[in-house]
């Protein structure tokens, strides 16, 4: 199988901000709008997750987790509200088989 005929691989993001959750899949190298999806306050399931995904036209790689990361909302000030980062390898369904 050629690298054409796979579908190439993204990272997509999910944070809180302002109560509100929200899922994006990042494109680099591009001025492209991010694909995002908008949750409301609270934390979405594994199943919401997937099925947004799915409605922005991705799936999770096979075997990908998604792993947490925590960040604070004003760099470099230990009193600043904690932000939630979970991250997760996707890939695009419109692609495969192109």
């Amino acid at each position: 199988m050629s690298g054409q005929e796979s579908a190439r691989e993204f990272i997509a993001q999910m944070s809180v901000r302002e109560g509100c959750w929200r899922l994006y899949v990042v494109l680099m190298n591009t001025t492209e709008r991010w694909p995002d999806h908008r949750f409301g306050r609270s934390v979405p399931t594994f199943t919401d997750r997937t099925d947004a995904l799915n409605v922005l036209g991705f799936e999770p790689v096979a075997g990908a987790e998604w792993t947490w990361t925590e960040d604070s909302e004003i760099p470099d000030n230990p009193a600043s509200p904690v932000v939630l980062i979970a991250a997760i390898r996707v890939r695009s369904l419109t692609e495969v088989g192109a």
